[in-house]
Formats: structure tokens, C-alpha cells, sequence
């Protein structure tokens, strides 16, 4: 099953969501501020798009507040942090079992039909 974190006042939220209900591809919903991905969630989306770099919202308030810009993490301490604050990561977020995805692209998101 596919497990979408998802923020309601996200604009490429609310794209990727009615894009997976127009295909009839069922999913999970899950409010990403209230209840993020689990660390090995994030373990698994890292792997699945290249890092954990690219993993956080880099456009988003807290990323600024927390001075995140050009600071070289760790993966266990980008791992900590994204584990600890749902604002702080990309979204939306979407995981199967084989395959993931952050932001919304919908070219990236067709790999959802095909599950």
C-alpha cells in the first residue's frame, strides 16, 4: 500500500493527492507535521532519492530558522532531525513497498500506477 505524508495546506500536497485519486491508485494518508515517517521510512527515502539532503524542505520557515543552509550534516544527525520536526521535510512524501518519492513531480509519481 502506498503511504503519502501530506501537509493540508500544501499546494503540491493537494496536486499529488487529487493526481492519485484520478487514477484510482489507493493510498495512505498521513498528516506529516502530526505523525512524520518513521526513521527507517526516511532511511528508505534516502535511499530510494539519493540522500538525506534530499529529504528536507529547504524552502520551508524552519529549515531557514534552524540556520540548516549550507551546513554539512551527517546522516545521523540529518536523520535526527528530520525524525524529530514533519516541517522540515519535503513533501509530499510517498512511499511503497520498492519505490519513493518527495515533492511532486508527476512524471516520478506514473512509477505509482505501476505498483
Amino acid at each position: 500500500m502506498l503511504k503519502v505524508y501530506a501537509y493540508k495546506n500544501c499546494s503540491s500536497c493537494q496536486k499529488a493527492l487529487k493526481y492519485l485519486q484520478g487514477r484510482k491508485i489507493s493510498f495512505e494518508l498521513h498528516p506529516i507535521v502530526e505523525s512524520p515517517p518513521t526513521r527507517e521510512e526516511l532511511r528508505r527515502m534516502a535511499g530510494y532519492v539519493g540522500g538525506y539532503s534530499k529529504l528536507f524542505n529547504t524552502s520551508g520557515q524552519l529549515y531557514r530558522q534552524l540556520g540548516l543552509s549550507g551546513k554539512a550534516l551527517s546522516d545521523t544527525e540529518a536523520l535526527d532531525l528530520l525524525a524529530a520536526h514533519g516541517k522540515l521535510i519535503k513533501r509530499p512524501f510517498a512511499l511503497a513497498a520498492n519505490r519513493g518519492a518527495v515533492g511532486f513531480k508527476q512524471e516520478v509519481w506514473d512509477q505509482f500506477s505501476e505498483s
